[in-house]
């Protein structure tokens, strides 16, 4: 590791995160002007009216800081192609978010557009066609080739379900946007640990962009990220995720809770007899957290700290056998499922 490989990591990281320091209270003003602002609703946690414009600002340093990367890095075509679907994908973002932050898409709108991002990043090449055998002899050296007709749906359920996860994340001041600079923190570590320099660099951009944003939405939140911001992230880290290859697995653990979460929001809402796409209720792990006494300063520090530990294991598994990586996942996950089953308490209302 030479001061050479990394300087260009340096550059990207402070680009996005100086400009995203710079354009988020800009996006706030614009975002009350033209009126995307995100009013509280009854039982939900936010009290005040807020700008739901953050996400902008986080695109265009996001989008800056990869766009420099170009002067810096070079790749090699199949990866370029990767890079500029990236690109492409969270451009198609604005106008899908611009529109919901205005209107309010329902879900089966909003599914629409995100099968359409998943798409942009098929076409560019960014795909699943193999997953890690975890009972593999060689950490990494096993893997289970897919189908060709499951590829893409598989690649377009995986980035349409990390799209989700981060929305549904964003219901309290600070979650997605930290959460999503931990995941952008654990993989560009990873890509160091494999020698993808050229891969680190995407990560750094989203971690700076998200940093930038962050002394703006944490609690008391001045701003909030919106459609744009919540589906950036999501796409980004999902993105980044096939391109890197080696990074689905740290991508669950990182996010492993709010995973999780989704899943037993969805199926309790399911029970109950109600659509699980329609708040209104106290399913999430936040809100439930926030009745028993937790602030939302206090609720984002947890989740900070538990998605960082979790993701931290993904560091520990580029060096052990895949046995060992699978067990651990297992229990992982369990000991999630456990964490996530709080009792609930009360209403509030929830995406």
């Amino acid at each position: 590791m030479t001061v050479e490989a990394l300087l260009p990591l340096a550059i990207v990281f402070a680009t996005s995160l100086v400009l995203g320091l710079a354009l988020t209270p800009l996006a706030a003003r614009l975002g009350a002007r033209w009126s995307l602002v995100d009013r509280p609703r009854s039982g939900e946690v936010q009290r005040t009216a807020l700008p739901r414009s953050g996400g902008y600002a986080l695109t265009v340093a996001y989008l800056a800081g990869i766009g420099v990367s170009f002067l810096f890095v070079e790749r090699f075509p199949d990866e370029q192609r990767r890079v500029i679907g990236l690109l492409l994908g969270s451009l198609a973002v604005l106008p899908i978010a611009f529109i919901d932050d205005r209107k309010r898409l329902s879900a089966a709108p909003q599914l629409v557009a995100q099968i359409g991002l998943a798409l942009i990043a098929v076409l560019f090449g960014s795909t699943i066609a193999t997953v890690s055998n975890p009972l593999g002899p060689e950490p990494f050296g096993s893997q289970i080739v897919l189908p060709m007709v499951l590829v893409l749906p598989v690649t377009v359920l995986w980035l349409v379900a990390i799209l989700n996860t981060v929305n549904w994340l964003d219901t309290m001041d600070g979650l997605a946007a930290g959460v999503g600079a931990i995941a952008a923190a654990v993989f560009v570590a990873l890509s160091v640990l494999l020698g993808q320099f050229s891969i680190a660099v995407l990560p750094a951009a989203l971690l700076g962009a998200c940093l930038g944003f962050i002394p703006y939405n944490f609690n008391p939140a001045r701003i909030i990220l919106g459609t744009s911001g919540s589906m950036m992230i999501g796409y980004g880290l999902g993105v980044i995720a096939i391109i890197g290859g080696a990074k689905i697995a740290a991508t669950i653990l990182v996010l492993g809770i709010p995973i999780v979460d989704v899943g037993l929001v969805i199926w309790q809402r399911s029970r109950a007899g109600r659509s699980p796409w329609r708040g209104g209720d106290s399913a999430h792990l936040p809100h439930r957290l926030h009745h028993r006494g937790l602030s939302q300063r206090r609720i984002a520090l947890l989740l900070y700290g538990l998605c960082a530990l979790f993701g931290s294991f993904s560091l520990w598994l580029v060096r052990v056998e895949k046995l060992f990586a699978f067990v651990g996942l297992l229990l992982t996950l369990v000991v999630l499922v456990a964490f996530v089953r709080l009792r609930n308490p009360g209403g509030v209302a929830g995406p």
